[in-house]
């Protein structure tokens, strides 16, 4: 680590992790000064409601203990001065499209990780500089052009650009070399190394292996024997060596989804029926609008212990009908959720996803008569949705005053976040 990254190598790439510091609170500052420059700040999901979530928080905020993930009353318990804000996710993703705007000035080989991070290959933008000659300019134009701050990490490849934007924040600037890797890795627990959770961590310690050195000298057939192939990318990691390369092209979606935490606790199932309503509804929207098919659907589900499970299955055909993905998902939930059993957060996501038109449909011998009006039914609410808003067209199964109604509402809702949604 250090600035012997002015030069370029003679070989080898050279990658970029561009992270946005407490990006949605500093969009905000960045809107308001006068009113949120240097306080403490955070973003709620649901602030009139008492079990709202902390979305994200300033840096002011997080020097005076509020974290992500808090209630919004623990939050102001540990901050009574904290500034809550509802979010504007139209205004997050306008400010999302201006630096990514600003990193393709620099190369084509940007790569969308989510809202408020890329990766750049620099390795053939010498014309703009040395490495860190383009991350300090790039750094500097999305301050002073957008008045955000971020931390840019330099590396041989994504896992060390992005251990290295970690390392500083906010307004950092950190070269990590696979030399690096063993005077400021290898001391660290297993979980530090990005790609590995909590549970896969556990696993190590109970093979005795507790830190990112021990992984990288543990043998190799032993963790592909425990692990799988991902053993083997696990000891590649944690000697610095990371082959995936920096996908500049726009993919489509692997999965389509929506999730709600609901503002207390949910036990009867007849509302869970209708928070699922609203979540197939609006999936199923997005499918349509992409013009694409699912074949499988998971639903989410979340304990107040924070603790989650997934549950799918793959239909007998694809599908981009909201009936179809309601049911599906109601009967996942009844199947597997004891009855009465408190409810934190739902969630709906369509899976193993084909473009419609070469989705080869399965017709119900005895519904295949009304489909056609059903597809034109369909289509003609879409249309009118377009026009006048995800409102104009409602069921009464949909109505309520949880969060999952809000998910039609674009500006705030941002849980669901797709790539999609940043596109120019």
């Amino acid at each position: 680590m250090g600035e012997t990254g002015q030069t370029n190598p003679a070989k080898g790439r050279v990658i970029l992790h561009v992270d946005m510091n407490a990006f949605y609170c500093s969009v905000h500052e960045a809107e308001e000064p006068d009113l949120y420059k240097g306080k403490p700040t955070a973003v709620a999901g649901s602030i009139e409601l008492r079990k709202g979530i902390v979305v994200t928080c300033s840096y002011p905020a997080r020097k005076r203990g509020v974290k992500t993930g808090m209630t919004v009353k623990q939050a102001m318990r540990q901050c009574p001065e904290l500034i809550l804000i509802q979010p504007d996710f139209d205004l997050y993703r306008k400010y999302s499209r201006g630096f990514m705007a600003i990193a393709r000035q620099y190369t084509p080989l940007v790569e969308t990780v989510s809202i408020d991070e890329c990766y750049l290959d620099i390795t053939g933008s010498k014309l703009f500089g040395a490495p860190l000659d383009i991350a300090e300019a790039i750094q500097i134009r999305i301050r002073s052009e957008l008045s955000l701050p971020c931390s840019i990490g330099v590396g041989p490849n994504k896992l060390l650009a992005k251990m290295a934007s970690d390392m500083k924040k906010p307004n950092g600037m950190t070269v990590l070399r696979i030399r690096d890797v063993p005077g400021l890795l290898w001391d660290k627990p297993c979980d530090t190394l990005f790609g590995i959770g909590g549970k896969t961590a556990e696993k190590l310690k109970r093979l005795h292996i507790h830190t990112i050195g021990q992984l990288a000298a543990a043998d190799e057939a032993m963790l592909v024997k425990q692990f799988g192939t991902i053993g083997s990318w696990m000891k590649a990691a944690a000697h610095g060596i990371d082959h995936a390369p920096v996908n500049g092209e726009r993919e489509a979606n692997k999965s389509i989804g929506h999730t709600t935490t609901l503002p207390s606790d949910v036990t009867r199932t007849e509302d869970v029926h209708r928070i699922m309503l609203n979540l197939a509804d609006q999936t199923g929207r997005r499918l349509r609008r992409q013009k694409l098919m699912a074949a499988t659907v998971q639903i989410t589900i979340r304990r107040p212990d924070m603790t989650t499970i997934t549950r799918s299955h793959t239909l007998r055909t694809p599908t981009h009908s909201a009936d179809v993905i309601y049911v599906e998902a109601c009967r996942l939930f009844d199947v597997h959720w004891p009855n009465g059993e408190p409810v934190r957060l739902l969630g709906i996501t369509l899976q193993n996803l084909s473009p419609q038109e070469d989705t080869a449909i399965q017709l119900d011998l005895f519904d295949y008569e009304q489909q056609p009006r059903k597809e034109a039914l369909t289509a003609a609410m879409d249309r009118l949705r377009d026009k006048f808003g995800e409102d104009a067209v409602l069921t009464a199964g949909m109505l309520g005053d949880d969060p999952s109604a809000l998910i039609r509402n674009k500006k705030r809702r941002g849980t669901s976040l797709q790539k999609d949604d940043l596109s120019p």
